[in-house]
């Protein structure tokens, strides 16, 4: 894939940077870019030369219309594929895929495929927040080598980034509504396709959406997750609860359950890096959650630079309440016909495990949309250096709320021929449920209990 030659001089600079124990934020002069040749978010404006990426143009709030339940109409349903990317005829396109994605091809030949639209960009976030993303270009410093982030402000550190390690902060730290309250559900399929699902309902909330948050005294939280699987019954019950800190090496990030069966709370040291992921059969790890998260200090982090992709985008289709998870869920990879591509540019980082240092991936690729910071594709390579896991982020801007989110995330075991399939909403009572309150009191091992009851 062709790289941009002044992104690559960023990179080696980010590095340079890092090595020397310089962790700047950008001039004043650099961030007066952000609303002018960039977005607020910090993508290039732009469309590309050819054509067949579009300026950027923020998504209008009325687009499409919302139903009862919150589900999104699809504002694109009309479109036709400008083509589709087969096993037959990927070598044309290999240019511009992750290797994972063109391995896909190879190990299903005769279902895998890419349907390719027009390209949109409208990912757009709330004005308050694209304010205190340009604030932040010029305060926000990475502290602890990197693994932590000091004068930070709701979203977005770094949306003029100088190193690997400031994209996947930007990943780590991107808006998502707020607090979100959300029923989901998770399919580990077998090989042959049968599978059963497991159900949670999720409470998230950044720290500054807290009713009892401090803006002077901010403290090291990011944000607090509970989880509670509520089917199939044999897991009903259990509980997950997770403190998310800035600065994970200062503070490592606090995790405990609640065993309905023991009725117990418990801490979980293990819900972090390569520990096993809730109820997924051992096919992710704890970080693979949201396509990555957690501290990023088990990793040496390099910025490739930025590059044309095919990513999954736009995926109202793929979301819609019409469709059961049956329809989605087929054996080796999701059903392919729902899926929705589109070239756009993404950052490109490589992850390499430093010497010393512990995990199952020994290395990761990470291609991450220059408009949403969303991670959209993560190569995973296990220590013998072979290309293992492709995860794949089917994207969805929710327009109404102007949160771009996933509406599935994927994760495929090349050498199992199993995968997970993670967000699936469209059977549920409701969809996402964005800007509920909450105080610090109803995320605390105490409150576990509570909410355990079955």
């Amino acid at each position: 894939m062709k790289i941009t030659k002044n992104l690559l001089q960023v990179g080696v600079l980010g590095l340079s940077l890092l090595a020397s124990g310089v962790m700047a934020a950008v001039s004043a002069d650099e961030a007066a870019k952000l609303g002018a040749s960039l977005t607020p978010m910090g993508a290039e404006k732009a469309g590309n030369a050819a054509g067949t990426i579009p300026a950027w143009a923020p998504m209008a709030k009325t687009i499409g219309t919302v139903d009862s339940k919150g589900f999104l109409s699809d504002p694109y349903a009309s479109e036709k594929p400008l083509f589709i990317i087969t096993a037959q005829n990927v070598e044309q396109y290999k240019d511009k895929l992750a290797p994972g994605q063109y391995a896909m091809f190879k190990r299903y030949p005769e279902t895998f495929k890419m349907p390719v639209y027009p390209s949109h960009r409208g990912a757009t976030v709330p004005d308050d927040v694209f304010a205190a993303i340009k604030e932040n270009a010029t305060r926000t410093n990475l502290v602890s080598g990197g693994n932590g982030l000091e004068n930070f402000k709701t979203a977005v550190p770094f949306p003029i980034p100088k190193s690997g390690v400031e994209v996947i902060w930007n990943h780590i730290t991107r808006y998502r509504g707020g607090s979100v309250t959300r029923l989901v559900t998770q399919a580990t399929p077998q090989a042959n396709g049968s599978y059963s699902l497991v159900y949670f309902q999720d409470q998230f909330v950044f720290r500054d959406k807290m009713k009892d948050y401090d803006p002077a005294n901010p403290g090291n939280i990011l944000f607090y997750f509970k989880q509670k699987v509520t089917a199939p019954a044999r897991l009903a019950g259990g509980v997950l609860l997770v403190h998310e800190t800035l600065d994970q090496v200062k503070e490592p990030r606090s995790a405990w359950v609640y065993n309905a069966g023991q009725r117990r709370v418990r801490r979980a040291p293990q819900v972090s890096y390569d520990g096993p992921g809730t109820a997924a059969d051992g096919l992710r790890t704890s970080d693979n959650l949201d396509m990555y998260n957690g501290a990023p200090d088990r990793y040496d982090w390099k910025l490739e630079g930025k590059q044309e992709m095919y990513i999954a985008s736009d995926s109202y289709k793929l979301d819609s309440p019409q469709l059961k998870y049956a329809d989605i869920i087929k054996a080796g990879h999701i059903n392919q016909d729902l899926a929705r591509y589109e070239l756009r540019r993404v950052w490109h980082v490589v992850a390499t495990l430093k010497e010393g240092q512990r995990h199952i991936y020994a290395k990761r690729d990470f291609y991450i949309d220059e408009d949403t910071w969303q991670a959209a594709v993560i190569d995973h390579y296990d220590g013998r250096g072979q290309l293992w896991r492709v995860a794949e982020a089917h994207a969805e801007n929710y327009y109404d709320k102007q949160v771009p989110w996933y509406a599935l995330e994927t994760l495929y075991d090349l050498q199992s021929g199993r995968y997970l399939a993670l967000g699936m909403k469209n059977e549920e009572k409701q969809a996402y449920d964005f800007g509920f309150t909450a105080t610090t009191s109803d995320f605390t091992p105490a409150a576990l209990r509570q909410d355990g009851v079955r």
